[in-house]
């Protein structure tokens, strides 16, 4: 059985920096496992970077969220410190939900002959609800799967609300704990 692990946005910024909270905190070391997990099987992790140039605050996000975050370049931008190999791939968006999918020969062959992809990441109700049904859409018979241990949101209602909305769009939820 193949699978893809996609973490999306597990970065310094979101983890300990500028938008790091104790949730964030909270579920990394499941990340960590996850990946462990998923290496040692051999499977594919593609990880997402939230990534932003120095006119952040001149664009829309900017101003629904004033927090310069995720600056191209800099620390904070980083993927959570020992999360990624080099033999990852790694994807940079730009928004919440990434539209190039299937733009690279490489993460549309592993993702079209994947059976599953599971996604983890920060935060639930922005970028991991936003990719999760970007992939649904464009993969309508691979199975999805979001692990609701390894991931957070600003805080756990809307963690929750997001988990609901995926189960919706008949998106698997693993290890909730409702």
């Amino acid at each position: 059985m193949s699978k893809v692990l996609i973490v999306v946005d597990v970065q310094e910024d979101f983890v300990t920096g500028a938008l790091g909270s104790d949730q964030a905190q909270k579920i990394t070391p499941n990340v960590i496992e996850k990946i462990n997990n998923y290496r040692s099987n051999k499977n594919s992790i593609i990880f997402t970077r939230d990534t932003h140039n120095d006119d952040y605050m001149n664009t829309q996000e900017g101003q629904y969220l004033p927090v310069p975050h995720c600056l191209i370049g800099t620390g904070g931008w980083d993927i959570y410190d020992g999360l990624e190999d080099k033999m990852d791939i790694k994807i940079d968006k730009s928004t919440f939900g990434y539209l190039g999918w299937n733009d690279n020969d490489c993460t549309d062959s592993l993702l079209m002959s994947a059976d599953e992809i599971e996604i983890c990441g920060l935060c639930t109700g922005i970028c991991v609800v936003s990719n999760a049904l970007i992939l649904k859409a464009m993969y309508p018979e691979t199975k999805i799967t979001v692990d609701a241990s390894c991931c957070a949101c600003v805080s756990e209602e809307s963690h929750l609300a997001a988990l609901t909305v995926l189960r919706c769009c008949q998106v698997n939820i693993i290890n909730d704990e409702q």
